[in-house]
């Protein structure tokens, strides 16, 4: 190198000297030789240069005879030659004139720079020689001037030159056949002596000229579009091939190395080279000059495997070579050569390459490469050669899994995205075609490695990368993919990626946009295309992904993941159950939605195919959450986007593979919907798989629009051969679907014409002689006659009379019920159906929220064991404020239809325990909340109570109740008796001044009391609601009318002997120790409803003189002794039946005929009576004494209920002393307890001033001249209140009894008299308040739909306390005159009371 250098610098020198010895004239760079110029004809002369003038001065016969003297300089020609390019650069055509004078002057200079060729040595010099002889051909565009060109070529390489001497040939060749294309046509046509000289020079052992020569037909295989290519023999072409195997099995330098990779690019895009190339043998490929330079062992290798293809060998050596090198464009040039090889052969031609570990090298290529190409390359390679099962079988896609997820990894960074894509595509390949028996992630590390790799790819910027992502993760939910312990959470990872780009996919254009030829609208169609494409694939993964569920559910040990560490089993996200959950939460909250809104304009069969088959296996994934998953599909309009589906795109036998993924989704649906619908129909199995064939053999046919099922279930069908199959069945299946989707709100027909249709249907299958239809068809046809009926017209004739044939026809109707409110609306509208079913149905209506109440009931009891007994009083009343949703259908049945009352009512008479009792429930809740029609309803309910009744009198002849063969009587009989009692107190008639006690009324009256008298005192199931009834009927009627009842009452024996025993009872329990167990003793309940029944019977036997059989023994001792001492111990109720009692009996001077009255010595002092005693006996001065004190404590309890009791008892009591001792009423109302009772009750608060006990209270004090009411403060006090509320703001109640205290005032000599402003006050207040109303005006009745107890009570059989209390307060009023109403009990610090 460096001799070189100086010889060149040697050259430099001496031509320098030259030019300066000679006389050659050459300024500003003129190519002009003066010694000789003068001779030249000035034609061939000329300035050349730009248009505007300048330029350089040419003589082109000075510059052809400056090239062929050789003692010009080749430094000075360098110079000429530079000058003449520069030219030819800057001055087209201006040559080319010159030249055009003399052709012969043209081909001597073209011949003497061909000359130049091989007789200068300097490579620079060369190098401008070649190109100016290319420009000067391109200058001159003639064909002549070509063929001269490559005659000369020819004849130079003729002359076989040395190496030195074809190398600057070839070097030019190659140069003009890529300037000049037409070139290369020509040699393969015209000079074919030409290539063989080619074909000479490649076996020359200088890689030099070889690599010269292999550019030659690079460019002569490459130029025009490979035209040259294709015109050549074929015979030159596998020569061209086998000697490029030889030159590349021998190459050892880059730059042939490249050459030979560059031409066998080209070669192996036609399919019979790539044959030769391959087929070729060794013994071919190596010559005998390369044979002679290999060393033996060479020779041994190349024979042994020459029966094998050697290119792989020599691509393995190369890329090795290139690997070494680092050159990645020659490594991408040999991975494109593999590439096109295989392409045309790859059965062929894989193994081959397999066999010689090229895959190796290409996934080592890529773990260390970001080339862009190069690994676009090295994918597609890799690509084609997993088409051959050796690849797997030789284990190369284990070795390279992990180089290629990382190179994923690294190619997802580049901006050229078709690179992921493709790499992308190869791991897809990969885990599509690897074994299931060997294992590409045999640990948790490998399979997270390509999970996070597939999610970079999901979550790419392109959708077609993201495509690709997914399909890749389709192959990677295969089981075989799977390590041990299973990835799970991964698994999510990869679904919960695909589904995140569900909200950047644009919708769908509609169909009328997509006709369009706007260039903005295809762009949107196309950008939608790749929505639906990503949106497919990523439907296919996910059902990959529920079957790889599937799969390892039915796989004990990968459902427990028993290989999971112990540290970890408590990790609830990664298990199979925390997968199915995600794959039902995404399928619900995304994937629906963004299926629908993707084919709502236009469906996509294989988009819906899939989306069907996923919704499908939902069902087997969570089975515990498809009851609730199966209502929200249904309700939301399934069964109609899924039949419609079927009737676009399914019809006439298309899109099979959507009709069975659509058919498989409605019938999964439809079973997990008709497993829950009602849980007694799940029992009936047969039915079940009734419908399951009925589905399984008629869905796939029924592919309508639903506009055309009406006409379907129309048709006349035919003989039906099979009982599953046929027009028939294809109609119940119709029938079928119309149910389970109407059941969940999405009506697919109108109900008229679902109506009729079924009607019609009912009646095609009579007429065929079969009135039998499947009991699962039969049941759904009378859910839709039922739900679809409002909006029907009524069934007659013909038409009903097939529906109750086909009912008649059931065995067993129970099994057809289901339990909706238009089942009872439809039977209950046609009398013939409700004579036959009306009973059962409301039977079976009223089972299953009696259930219901059962399971409720038993979770109170224990509320009530574990929080007590306040909490379930506060339950009961709401349950009686707000019914249930099946007794208020049951309301609104019975307004429409009357006759159900009765059907109630033989119930509550004639069945079991539980069902009467919910029967009675209903019929309380009815009456009482009846305002229009009670009279009616009870002047209808009565008769049939009284022929109840009289059943129970005949059937207990002889024997008393109780009994145990009437084990079912007396279950009945309370029912009854309280239904009795409600009617009695919601009848308004009853109380009414004119209504009497005869016919029906007095019947029943002398019924109930007989069974009073013959009950048991035990059973207070039954003597409860006697007793009220009796007393109801004593307390509603008018005085007038009762004359009758009270003699017939005091005449029964058993009745007065009862209310002994139970008043008995009460004396006895109330001496017992208190520990005594309160099942000993009675109810409270019916010690109040004797108290009242018994006071009604005093006070009417005085008014009417009655006569009385049988007296009463009561003492008036331990009564006082309750109120005095017992009170805290003693129900508030049953203290208020006590003062009732009390009352009426000080009422008649306590002395009845019905009552005995007895003392004792805590009353009355020792004998002989004093005067006070004598006259007040019974009760004595001390028991005056004792009874007020007690009245005054009850008095200040504030229990509304004690408050008007206590008043009313000390009005009566007051008035008795007034009457038999006026001194010592005197005495009562003046002593000092008088005066702390009035100052507690009036400093209780204002909005208790005015309550109408404590005005009636101060009313009473002044009436019987007490000292303790003054005028100021007590007085004053009550005025300004009144002054400051307002008298508008006072209800009726306190207005009467404010009106009875000042005209007391104003009667009334006081202490400390008013003054005159004070009285102009009390007038005007009295004025203010208006005319004075009756008693009964200022005392409206209390609402009657509180007058019966409620089932559940605290201390008694089925009866609350409010309840109850409204029932004996109501029933009673305690004074004629001064008659206070009272309401339920509440506190006063809380609520206002009515009076």
């Amino acid at each position: 190198m460096f001799s070189r250098l100086k010889e060149r610098f040697e050259v430099i020198a001496l031509s320098t000297r030259s030019f300066y010895s000679e006389e050659i004239i050459m300024t500003s760079g003129d190519i002009v030789y003066d010694n000789i110029h003068f001779r030249h004809d000035p034609k061939w002369s000329g300035r050349l240069g730009p248009a505007e003038g300048g330029g350089l001065l040419l003589c082109v016969a000075c510059a052809i005879e400056m090239i062929e003297s050789d003692d010009i300089a080749s430094v000075r020609k360098s110079f000429a030659l530079s000058g003449i390019s520069g030219v030819l650069k800057c001055s087209p055509g201006a040559l080319r004139e010159l030249l055009r004078q003399d052709h012969r002057v043209s081909l001597r200079f073209t011949a003497a720079l061909l000359g130049m060729l091989h007789t200068v040595e300097d490579p620079d010099t060369l190098e401008k020689v070649g190109q100016v002889l290319v420009q000067l051909l391109l200058e001159l565009q003639s064909e002549l001037s070509l063929h001269f060109v490559l005659d000369e070529i020819h004849k130079q390489l003729s002359e076989h030159l040395s190496v030195k001497g074809l190398l600057p040939i070839f070097n030019f060749l190659g140069s003009l056949v890529e300037a000049v294309p037409d070139v290369a046509h020509s040699l393969v046509t015209q000079y074919a002596p030409m290539l063989e000289h080619l074909f000479s020079a490649l076996r020359y052992p200088d890689e030099a000229l070889k690599a010269a020569v292999l550019y030659v037909w690079l460019k002569l295989l490459g130029t025009a579009g490979g035209l040259a290519t294709h015109s050549l023999p074929t015979a030159i072409r596998d020569r061209v091939c086998v000697l490029l195997l030889q030159s590349l099995a021998n190459a050892s330098s880059p730059q042939l190395i490249s050459n030979c990779v560059g031409l066998l690019w080209l070669l192996v895009q036609q399919g019979e080279a790539v044959s030769v190339l391959m087929n070729s043998p060794s013994n071919q490929i190596m010559c005998s000059e390369n044979q002679n330079s290999h060393t033996n062992n060479s020779q041994n290798q190349e024979q042994q495997s020459s029966d094998h293809c050697p290119l792989p060998l020599i691509l393995k050596k190369c890329v090795f070579q290139l690997l070494l090198s680092g050159d990645e464009t020659l490594q991408t040039a040999s991975a494109k050569c593999i590439a096109g090889i295989l392409v045309h052969s790859p059965s062929q031609c894989s193994a081959p390459f397999i066999k010689a570990d090229v895959p190796e090298f290409l996934f080592d290529r890529l773990a260390s490469s970001s080339n862009e190409v190069l690994l676009w390359s090295a994918y597609s390679c890799l690509m084609l050669l997993t088409e051959d099962p050796l690849f797997f079988s030789q284990c190369h896609s284990v070795y390279g899994i992990e180089s290629l997820v990382r190179s994923l990894k690294e190619a997802l960074q580049l901006t050229n995205l078709e690179v992921p894509k493709q790499g992308l595509l190869l791991l897809t390949e990969i885990l599509e075609r690897q074994p299931p028996s060997v294992r590409l992630f045999p640990s948790a590390p490998g399979f997270v490695a390509v999970s996070e790799a597939v999610i970079a790819g999901v979550s790419c910027s392109c959708l077609l990368v993201a495509t690709q992502a997914a399909q890749a993760a389709t192959a990677l939910f295969r089981l075989n993919h799977q390590s041990r312990p299973v990835q799970y959470r991964e698994t999510e990872g990869l679904i919960e990626a695909i589904t995140n780009r569900f909200s950047e996919l644009p919708l769908p254009p509609p169909a009328h946009c997509r006709s369009s030829g706007s260039l903005k609208r295809s762009d949107r169609s196309r950008q939608a295309s790749k929505s639906e494409g990503y949106l497919l694939q990523a439907l296919i993964c996910f059902q990959a992904a529920c079957r790889f569920a599937e799969e390892c559910a039915s796989e004990p040990l990968l459902k427990e993941n028993t290989f999971t560490a112990p540290s970890k089993h408590s990790h609830a996200h990664d298990s199979l159950e925390s997968l199915c959950q995600c794959l039902l939460r995404c399928c619900d909250s995304i994937w629906i939605p963004t299926v629908i809104r993707m084919c709502e304009h236009a469906p996509n069969a294989q988009i819906l195919q899939y989306f069907y088959s996923i919704l499908s296996a939902q069902f087997t994934l969570l089975p515990s959450l498809m009851p609730v998953f199966a209502n929200k599909l249904a309700s939301s309009g399934f069964y109609r986007l899924a039949l419609e589906h079927k009737g676009l795109l399914c019809a006439g036998n298309r899109n099979p593979n959507l009709n069975a993924s659509a058919c498989g989704f409605l019938q999964k649906l439809s079973l997990c919907l008709l497993s829950q619908s009602d849980p007694a129909f799940g029992t009936y199995q047969h039915d079940v798989k009734e419908i399951e064939d009925l589905l399984l053999y008629n869905l796939p046919s029924l592919c309508y629009r639903l506009s055309d099922w009406p006409s379907l279930l129309c048709e006349a069908p035919g003989l039906q051969l099979c009982e599953y199959k046929g027009p028939r069945a294809t109609q119940y299946c119709l029938v079928i679907i119309l149910h389970l989707a109407l059941q969940q709100g999405d009506r697919l027909l109108p109900d008229q014409a679902v109506f009729s249709s079924v009607v019609w249907l009912l009646h095609s299958v009579q007429e065929q002689g079969s009135c039998a239809l499947p009991h699962s068809v039969l049941r759904s046809a009378l859910y839709l006659l039922a739900v679809t009926q409002d909006k029907s017209p009524d069934l007659d004739g013909g038409p009903f009379n097939c529906i109750s044939k086909a009912l008649s026809s059931c065995q067993s109707f129970s099994s057809l019920y289901f339990h909706h409110p238009a089942l009872l609306h439809f039977i209950c509208r046609y009398p013939e159906l409700a004579e036959k079913f009306g009973a059962l149905v409301l039977e079976l209506w009223l089972a299953k929220p009696a259930q219901h109440t059962d399971a409720e009931q038993t979770v109170v009891q224990e509320d009530i064991q574990e929080k007590g007994d306040k909490r379930e009083s506060c339950a009961d009343e709401r349950q009686d404020q707000e019914p249930d949703t099946e007794t208020m259908e049951l309301l609104t049945l019975m307004e429409k239809y009357p006759a159900v009352i009765l059907t109630l009512l033989d119930m509550v008479c004639t069945r079991e325990a539980p069902l009467a009792e919910r029967a009675l429930e209903v019929l309380e809740v009815f009456l009482c909340s009846q305002r229009d029609y009670e009279a009616d309803l009870c002047t209808n309910l009565r008769p049939a109570l009284l022929q109840a009744l009289q059943g129970f009198s005949v059937e207990n002849m002889g024997h008393g109740f109780g009994q145990e063969h009437t084990a079912q009587v007396v279950n009945s009989l309370p029912l009854v008796l309280r239904l009795l009692c409600l009617t009695q107190a919601s009848d308004p008639s009853s109380s009414s001044h004119n209504s009497k006690m005869d016919g029906v009324h007095f019947k029943l009256l002398y019924h109930v009391s007989n069974i009073a008298g013959r009950l048991k005192p035990t059973n207070t199931g039954s003597l409860l609601p006697a007793l009220s009834y009796l007393s109801c009927c004593l307390s509603l009627s008018p005085a007038h009318c009762t004359d009758r009842a009270v003699s017939m009452l005091l005449s029964n024996s058993g009745l007065m002997d009862q209310l002994q025993t139970v008043l008995s009872s009460s004396s006895s329990s109330s001496s017992l120790a208190p520990s005594l167990s309160p099942s000993a003793c009675l109810p409270p309940a019916l010690l109040c409803c004797s108290h009242l029944l018994l006071s009604s019977l005093i006070t009417l036997q005085r008014v009417h003189s009655a006569q009385v059989h049988k007296s009463i023994s009561w003492s008036l001792d331990r009564a006082v002794q309750q109120l005095l001492v017992q009170k805290r111990n003693t129900d508030s109720l049953l203290l208020v039946s006590s003062l009732r009692l009390l009352q009426a009996i000080l009422d008649v001077d306590l002395t009845s005929a019905v009552v005995c009255v007895s003392s004792g010595p805590g009353l009355v002092g020792p004998r002989p009576l004093g005067v006070e005693d004598g006259a007040l006996y019974p009760l004595g001065f001390r028991g005056a004494q004792c009874l007020s004190t007690a009245l005054a404590g009850l008095l200040l309890q504030k229990h509304e209920l004690l408050l008007r009791a206590s008043v009313n008892c000390l009005s009566s009591l007051l008035g008795f002393l007034q009457r038999k001792s006026p001194t010592t009423a005197k005495y009562m109302v003046c002593q000092r307890w008088s005066r702390f009772l009035l100052h507690c009750l009036l400093s209780s608060g204002e909005s208790f001033l005015l309550h109408p006990v404590i005005l009636r209270v101060i009313t009473l004090l002044l009436q019987h001249g007490s000292r303790a009411v003054v005028w100021e403060p007590d007085l004053l006090q009550v005025m300004e209140a009144v002054e400051r509320k307002g008298l508008k703001e006072l209800s009726k109640e306190a207005a009467q009894a404010l009106r009875l205290l000042l005209t007391e005032i104003q009667c009334t000599v006081l202490q400390s008299p008013p003054t005159e402003d004070h009285m102009q006050r009390v007038r005007s207040m009295i004025e203010s308040l208006g005319p004075q109303a009756s008693a009964e005006s200022c005392s409206p009745s209390l609402p009657c739909n509180a007058l019966y107890p409620s089932p559940e009570v605290k201390h008694t059989l089925n009866c609350t306390k409010h309840t109850w209390t409204n029932i004996l307060m109501q029933a009673h009023a305690l004074s004629p005159v001064r008659q206070l109403q009272l309401t339920p009990r509440r506190n006063l610090n809380h609520a206002s009371v009515s009076i």
